[in-house]
This record gives C-alpha cells, structure tokens and sequence, in this order.
C-alpha cells in the first residue's frame, strides 16, 4: 500500500492564520491559539456519525468477554494510554478490559521514539501477541494515517477477526482503507505547521473520550450520569461516592456512610440496598456507624 504524500495532508499545510507566529505578542499568540481551538468541536461533530458506529459495534463485544485496544504511536498513542487507564479507576471494570498499546512500548510514554511509527512488524507482534480474535475490537489512532506501525496492526487484527476502526484527522490517508469504520475528525492545518500534538491531538482526546464514555454507559456502568463503580481509593473519591449514594436515595451522610462500608465499598450494592429498602438503616447501626476509611487505596 502507498503511502500517503506528507504535502498533501491538511493537517501538514501551513495555517494562514499563524504564519506571523513569531511576531505577535504572548496576548495575540494566544488568542490565534484559543480561535483555532474554538473549530475544533466542529470537526468532532461532522463525526458523530462514524463514532455512533464504533461505539455501536465495540460495547456488545465488551459486554460479551471481548476488549477494546487502542494502538498508536506519539501523542495519538499516548492519549490512547491515558483514554484505557482511566477507565478501571473511573468504572471499576478491570485494567483488561480497555487496553493501549504504544509504538516502542512504555518508553514512549514519557519520552519520545519517533522511528517507533515506521515499524510495521512491530505492530504486527503487538496484536498478536495479546491474541486479538473475533471478540475483541482495535482502534489505530494516527492523525496522519501514515503510521506503518498502526496500518500494519490494524490490517492484523482485521485478518483475526476482530472490528476495527480508526480515528484520524486526514480524509485521504491510506488508514482508512485499513478498518471496518473510519472515524476522520477535519481539523485542519496546525497553529504551528505538523504540531499535531494541538488541534488533532485535542480532537482525538475529545472523540477517545465520547468513545469509552458512550461503551461504558452502554455497559450500565453509569446511572443517570453518575458513576456507579468508581473506585474509593483516596479521600476524594470517598466523598465522591458518599455524595452520590446520599443524593440518588435521599439518606443523610451517616446513612450513606453505613451502607458503604456495610457493601465494602461499592456505590452499586449500596443504591441497592438502600433503594430496596425504601427506609434509612436502623438507628442503632446509624449510631454506632463509622465512614469507610480510605487506607492503602482501598476502602474497610
């Protein structure tokens, strides 16, 4: 497969809009900065129809035993890292469940491994080597689509079975050829000419957000708009999680506070118990109730 001329990639041309960068004032930078951010909602919403179809096809296999991979290389790997490790703390689903990979390993997390990208093998043995199959679903995240690395995993996972799909910013990259759903966010050239790391990047997070976001609600992972399996592993997150269950049973704190510790924990036991028993726990337990204690990251 071809590769995609770097010129000819929106996100590689230069914005008219910043070409006098280095002459503007730290106010009028950053004004050039806020405008082109503003265009980026825009460009996520002409998408809206591409992510509905993702979401559509990886929430049923998630549901199912499946997984959900992210893999790229860069900043799109690294947001993909980030979109996958918040999800067990956020929805208490298990660190397997949504996993990224990124080009050159955990290394590229924190520092950067360019030439990582143009390892096609490499994405190859990635995908293989946490035996992809039909009920797992891959994402290849690469603004360009030019990533060798990404377009060779994600042809891999296809050939095993699994959905696929992409998230890019170029309608013309060879990426999208790659995937059963093609998700392109147009957003343009870059404030700094090829910083993909801005407007792309930006949009990317935006779209990874709604994309995990959307499986988890879809997965009951979410009443109403609240979560109802955060995990209670700092101070915060107990507050959290005794504010919600007050506010979704109507119990006052101590009450709340029993039940948590009574259901070890878990916000989901204790809106049940509670909204089954339509009545505050007895006053005794109530008197004698202690909150849960946050000790070692974990809620007794």
């Amino acid at each position: 497969m071809a590769v995609t001329d770097l010129r000819s990639l929106a996100t590689e041309q230069s914005n008219p809009r910043s070409e006098r960068l280095d002459q503007l004032s730290v106010r009028e930078f950053l004004r050039v900065v806020n405008r082109e951010d503003a265009t980026i909602a825009a460009a996520v919403a002409k998408a809206i129809p591409a992510i509905e179809r993702t979401i559509k096809a990886v929430a049923p296999r998630l549901a199912r035993g499946g997984r959900l991979f992210y893999i790229g290389a860069g900043t799109s790997g690294r947001l993909g890292c980030l979109d996958a490790s918040e999800m067990p703390p956020t929805y208490g689903v298990p660190h397997t469940l949504v996993q990224g990979i990124i080009a050159g390993g955990e290394a590229a997390l924190t520092r950067s491994q360019e030439g990582a990208e143009d390892d096609g093998a490499a994405g190859i043995a990635d995908i293989k080597s946490r035996r992809i199959g039909k009920r797992d679903a891959v994402i290849g995240l690469s603004v360009s689509g030019r990533a060798r690395y990404v377009r060779e995993a994600v042809s891999e996972a296809s050939k095993r079975g699994a959905f696929t799909a992409c998230l890019t910013c170029n309608k013309n990259s060879t990426l999208v050829d790659c995937v059963d759903v093609a998700i392109i966010a147009e957003t343009g050239p870059e404030v700094v000419t090829g910083s993909t790391r801005m407007k792309a990047g930006t949009a990317q997070k935006m779209i990874l957000n709604m994309i995990s976001t959307g499986c988890m609600v879809r997965l009951g992972r979410v009443k109403g708009n609240r979560m109802l399996d955060l995990q209670i592993k700092c101070e915060k997150l107990l507050e959290r999680a005794r504010n919600l269950v007050m506010e979704e049973s109507g119990v006052d704190s101590i009450t709340a506070s029993t039940a948590l510790e009574f259901c070890g924990g878990s916000v989901r036991k204790a809106l049940a118990l509670l909204l089954s028993a339509r009545k505050p726990l007895p006053a005794a337990q109530r008197k004698h109730a202690q909150p849960p204690r946050a000790v070692r990251g974990k809620a007794v």
